[in-house]
């Protein structure tokens, strides 16, 4: 006995020992039968990391594992990954193992963990799947066992896959996720029978429209197999969509040309709560606890011929009467709920698929709403005819309706409206198509989002629907410090509110105040207790969803620190970029008049902007407008008018203000003085200190100029006033941050020189002499507020002295008149322009000034244009003449 047990011992050792050893005997016998058939049979590549044998887990069957599969695609999907997958695990019995590497597997069992599979079809018609090899020549019995593989499965199992497919020449998507489906049956036979069993989501999109979305699918299906005829009949099947049960019976069957279909279903139960399980979980929510009244049914049949020309017929019909909801939780509840829908196709060519809502009526409190739509063509060019007519108060939605809105909602919409269009009319903007009759008021409505700044209150609103184009008859409306009145035309709304199409239209816009950051928008969202959507470090953005012209009157414009009064003009708002047109506004006591274009399209905002200003107070304009106090810092104690015109530049920051340092551009500039105070400025206190001999407070009152400015420095051309019979010549330049390099030389008649001057002039006693001028040059450096200024005066009358010193030497020792006039001219500097410019002087003019000041009048005119009135009448003209010679 002890030898038996010993001996049986020693032969399960040796057993054990066997099975596992073999694995690594044979499992490079499987690896070359796997590669065999990738490259006889796939025109692909295959690859994967390991191949696994085990016998002990799955004695008396052995069990092959794949690990980490792959299948990619070659040419016209070059490198795309056709299928992957975690694990492929194939049981067979211990007996295939030792067959000859040319003689197939039988296998019974397959088990396929994380299978992705991605089937595509690109835009010329070619299928990714095609991956099979043509076979040369007849079929035998050779040729069929050369795939190393045959299949006599009894169970298979599909574990957390997925299933994609893509159809770029009809733009359909269908995603299967969380796949977990098995089945149990005997498939070599003539006849079988499988049992299956199936969980998965799936989500539809055809031509960017989801049918469904994430939708819960479960399946629970005994099938009969004819493999001789691939007759496939269902019986005893229930399947669920969400929480939707469904019967259904019929067969699928694949013949020469497609798949032949005949399959019916219907819904067991005829409660309406049925119909909202049909609805996504996210919209609908947790209806297990909602009361409703009421039936639903579905019913259908679809019957054909599936094939590349043809598509089954199809019978779908749903219907609920009298039927209501409420949700415990929410105050609201739905009624008198109607709903006659079906879905139709006659004639098994799929243009001809068609849907009819004809009833889908619900009441909210008083509130009812009714409509119905026809949708045909749905594959192509999708034609619709609607009918909308009712109340309903947009409060009420979410009080009735588990549905989250992200923006806040609220107003009373009453319509009555028939539309008829076709989606390609929407998309091409082919008005004439889009067949609009009807009208729609909305009352005390609220909107907030993320895309403006502040929530957009419209105390009423009416619009009338025609044929190509709705008419806003009147809007009224607020948002922030803003109020707006609004009249115009929409020429596609149902392209805006359909797809993503830009708000067209043209509109008359009139306000008492507009603040214009009520109506930007940013990219963030808003920092905590703060009512606006954005951050204040992201720079603002023009609406990108805006392509319309807006005719603008405003009582009050707010412009950050700027308040505009009387603005007119027109905005061409398109692409984040507004282009403004024969724009005036009352500013500063006088008229200012812009042309030109603000963008946002671009990473900063950027402008190019042509101004023109008329009788602008200096002091409040110089004080309150920070490019007026970069281009000419010293103007702020300067007390008057100024007309100007200014070309200009750059970009703009966080709050769409110029950034100074980018600006660039030219300006030409008309100071009209009244009064300077030269106590305020460091710079003037100083001249008067160095050149005591001019009161700075009885400068012209007339200054010409004109500027060019860019990266952060402006140059001023050289340009003339006048003290008396000094004229003064000023040019340089300064920068942004108030650093100054300027130069002013004055012609200083020799009376204002000092006394030992006019003595020896005196003792000389010529006239030429007499009218005797000198040019003095000040430099002036350092900053505005801490300026430097440096003459060259005293050196100046030194050397006229030793002149004036030496002509009354030379004339009492007698010499001659040429002389004289030579010491003369040497002590006039030699300028004869100097006498020209005196002469100029003394009669006011100055060419170069007149120059200026016709280019100013000139700008300011082609700027404003007659944008500013009526043409005066010729009492007027003479009126405003009188005033000028004053």
């Amino acid at each position: 006995m002890k030898k038996l047990l010993k001996v049986i011992g020693i032969l399960l050792f040796l057993f054990l020992a066997v099975l596992i050893a073999i694995p690594f005997i044979l499992e490079s016998k499987i690896d070359t039968i796997v590669q065999n058939y990738a490259h006889k049979n796939l025109n692909a590549d295959l690859s994967f990391d390991d191949v696994n044998l085990s016998l002990i887990s799955s004695f008396p069957k052995a069990e092959v594992s794949v690990e980490n599969l792959k299948i990619t695609n070659r040419a016209p999907f070059m490198d795309e990954t056709l299928a992957t997958a975690k694990s492929i695990a194939f049981e067979m019995p211990i007996g295939q193992l030792f067959k000859d590497a040319s003689k197939p597997l039988a296998v019974n069992e397959i088990i396929a963990n994380e299978l992705l599979l991605t089937i595509k079809t690109n835009q010329n018609g070619s299928v990714n799947y095609d991956i099979l090899k043509e076979q040369e020549g007849p079929k035998t019995d050779g040729d069929a066992s050369s795939s190393g593989f045959r299949f006599d499965v009894e169970h298979y199992e599909v574990t957390n896959s997925a299933f994609t497919y893509l159809d770029e020449e009809s733009n359909t998507q269908f995603h299967a996720t969380e796949i977990n489906h098995y089945g149990n049956g005997i498939f070599s036979g003539e006849k079988s029978e499988l049992e299956t069993k199936t969980e998965t989501k799936v989500s539809l999109s055809v031509d960017s429209t989801n049918y469904l979305d994430n939708t819960k699918i479960k399946l629970e299906a005994l099938i009969d197999l004819s493999l001789e005829d691939n007759k496939y009949t269902f019986r005893e099947n229930k399947g669920f969509i969400n929480a939707l049960p469904l019967e259904f019976e019929g067969f699928v069957q694949l013949v020469e040309s497609g798949q032949q279909i005949d399959l019916s279903f219907k819904n067991p139960e005829s409660s309406f709560k049925d119909f909202l399980a049909v609805i996504p979980k996210a919209y609908s929510k947790n209806i297990e606890n909602v009361n409703t009244t009421g039936n639903f049914t579905v019913n259908g049949r679809i019957k054909g011929l599936i094939s590349d020309e043809t598509i089954p017929t199809i019978d779908i019909s749903l219907s609920s009467n009298n039927a209501s909801f409420k949700y415990p939780d929410l105050p609201k509840s739905v009624d008198n709920i109607k709903i006659d829908a079906s879905i139709k196709n006659t004639t098994g060519n799929v243009d001809d698929t068609y849907i009819d809502i004809n009833e889908l009526n619900f009441k909210i409190d008083d509130d009812s709403f009714k409509s119905e739509a026809h949708l045909k063509n749905i594959t192509q060019n999708m034609l619709v005819s609607a009918n909308l007519d009712g109340v309903l108060n947009l409060a009420n939605v979410t009080k009735a309706y588990p549905v989250t809105i992200e923006n806040q909602l609220s107003g009373i919409l009453k319509g009555k409206l028939n539309t008829v269009f076709d989606m390609n009319a929407i998309e091409s903007n082919a008005y004439q198509r889009i067949k609009n009759n009807g009208s729609v008021s909305l009352t005390d409505f609220i909107f907030s989002s993320e895309d403006i700044v502040n929530p957009i209150q419209i105390n009423k609103a009416t619009m009338t629907f025609k044929p190509g184009v709705v008419t806003l008859n009147n809007l009224n409306a607020q948002t922030g410090k803003s109020d707006f009145y609004a009249t115009g035309q929409i020429y596609n709304l149902l392209g805006f509110l359909l797809s993503d199409k830009k708000l067209q239209g043209d509109f008359k816009v009139t306000s008492n105040n507009f603040s214009i950051e009520d109506f930007m928008v940013e990219d963030e969202l808003a920092t905590e207790n703060s009512n606006k959507t954005t951050q204040d470090t992201e720079s603002l953005k023009i609406p990108d969803f805006l392509d319309c012209s807006i005719y603008a009157n405003a009582q009050n414009v707010f412009y950050d620190n700027i308040n505009l009064k009387n603005v007119s003009g027109k905005l061409r708002i398109k692409d984040q970029s507004a282009n403004l047109s024969e724009m005036t506004s009352t500013l500063f006591g006088g008229k200012l008049g812009i042309n030109g274009n603000v963008t946002t399209n671009n990473s900063k905002p950027s402008f190019d902007m042509q101004l023109a200003m008329q009788q602008f107070d200096i002091s409040q304009s110089f004080n309150d407008l920070e490019l007026l106090k970069a281009l000419a810092p010293i103007a702020k104690v300067i007390q008057g008018k100024l007309n100007s015109t200014i070309n200009i530049s750059g970009l703009l920051d966080k709050d769409f203000a110029p950034d100074l340092s980018t600006v660039s551009g030219n300006a030409l500039a008309e100071i009209i003085t009244s009064n300077i105070d030269v106590s305020n400025s460091p710079l003037l206190a100083n001249l008067d200190a160095e050149l005591n001999f001019i009161d700075f407070n009885a400068l012209q009152k007339n200054i010409k100029t004109k500027l060019v400015f860019n990266d952060g420095q402006v140059s001023v051309d050289p340009f003339t006033i006048n003290y008396k019979d000094i004229p003064i010549e000023v040019s340089g330049s300064h920068g942004f941050n108030k650093n100054m390099n300027y130069k002013a030389i004055l012609s200083v008649p020799a009376k204002y020189l000092g006394s030992e001057v006019n003595r020896l002039i005196g003792q000389i006693n010529d006239p030429e002499v007499n009218k005797m001028a000198i040019p003095v040059t000040t430099n002036i450096s350092g900053t505005f507020s801490k300026p430097d200024v440096s003459t060259d005066l005293a050196s100046a009358v030194t050397n006229l002295s030793k002149q004036l010193v030496e002509i009354q030497k030379q004339k009492l020792i007698g010499k001659g008149k040429d002389k004289l006039n030579d010491l003369i001219g040497n002590a006039l500097g030699g300028n004869k322009n100097a006498k020209k410019t005196d002469s100029a002087v003394a009669k006011g003019d100055s060419i170069k000034t007149n120059t200026t000041e016709d280019k100013v009048k000139e700008g300011v005119k082609n700027v404003l244009g007659d944008i500013l009135g009526k043409k005066k009448s010729k009492k007027d003209n003479k009126k405003q003449d009188s005033t000028k010679n004053n």
